[in-house]
């Protein structure tokens, strides 16, 4: 019994220092991570800023694949069932975690368990804006407007289960106020039927900075917990509603049982990145996102938590998509 001991000993030993040794050559051979939506998103635009940068101080090649499909889930599962050796990883937006496992019925992998979170990468938030025909400019007036109009106000979202619908269900709870819910294909769909009048209020992002800043949008607050670069005027709907936060986040996840000397080495780099400020200055020119830097425990923890919160939402408002 010793002498299998002892072998099973050496055997971990051996394995370790193996892990130690791949870790300190990764990467030998093109790095591809995978992209949920198509070029040109907060994502994506994180992804390439990223991979470029992780080519130039990692001195191996880091590449982005666009992957769409079934609201990211396609990317997902090719990650979460992908050999674990650190070659191939997916940039991915929280709703990716948080919010699909619970709004569809069924999925091909555990999203808690099947993506191993690598690090944080960056975050941005929405803006609350209102068709400029609507007679409100604050966010109370906007409450008190929805709580007298009959029939309801109507929103635009991204679509069913987005994040566009469930911060506006979240405004509504907070508030006890009715708004009808129109979903469009997309947050960039959302704000033109906005703007357009087919619909009063969204939740727009970063690509509709120009609608905003133009007047075809007229902008009443940010979702997240401070006051945006972009748009300063702008208050926090928590300044009104304390606790109210819907704060995106993009991370970098790899396939369950990568060694984890390569998931510390590629952390180590991706937070070192991080702290470039030129690498934050593009984040915010190009994409509007601010470096999100986490250690692996806060990360996990914020993924534990936004899963929680919005499971709790998507319960209570019954959303499902098929």
């Amino acid at each position: 019994m010793k002498a299998i001991g002892l072998a099973l000993a050496v055997l971990a030993l051996a394995a370790a220092f193996t892990g130690d040794a791949d870790a300190q050559q990764y990467p030998t051979r093109p790095v591809k991570i995978l992209v949920t939506i198509p070029p040109g998103g907060a994502p994506d635009i994180a992804a390439r800023l990223l991979a470029q940068r992780l080519t130039e101080t990692m001195g191996g090649s880091f590449f982005v694949e666009n992957r769409p499909g079934a609201n990211g889930n396609v990317a997902a599962d090719a990650v979460a069932k992908g050999e674990p050796d650190g070659y191939t990883l997916i940039l991915a937006a929280d709703s990716l975690i948080t919010i699909n496992p619970h709004v569809y019925p069924s999925l091909p992998y555990d999203a808690l368990k099947d993506l191993l979170p690598v690090s944080s990468v960056a975050s941005n938030q929405f803006f609350l804006a209102v068709n400029p025909g609507l007679p409100v400019k604050t966010v109370p007036e906007l409450i008190e407007y929805a709580r007298k109009a009959n029939p309801p106000i109507a929103y635009a979202s991204g679509g069913n289960g987005s994040q566009h619908q469930l911060g506006i269900e979240m405004l509504k709870q907070r508030a006890g106020i009715n708004m009808l819910h129109v979903p469009y294909r997309g947050g960039s769909p959302a704000g033109t039927a906005t703007v357009a009048g087919e619909t009063m209020v969204v939740l727009a992002g970063a690509s509709s900075a120009g609608l905003l800043r133009g007047g075809q949008l007229r902008g009443l607050a940010t979702t997240g917990t401070k006051r945006s670069p972009l748009f300063p005027d702008l208050p926090p709907i928590a300044d009104y509603y304390p606790g109210y936060d819907l704060t995106i986040w993009l991370g970098l996840f790899a396939p369950p049982a990568t060694p984890e000397p390569i998931v510390t080495k590629l952390r180590t780099e991706v937070q070192k990145v991080l702290h470039e400020a030129d690498f934050a200055q593009k984040l915010n020119v190009t994409g509007a996102l601010e470096p999100l830097i986490l250690s692996p425990a806060d990360f996990s923890a914020l993924i534990k938590r936004d899963y929680d919160k919005y499971g709790k939402l998507v319960r209570d408002v019954g959303v499902k998509v098929q």
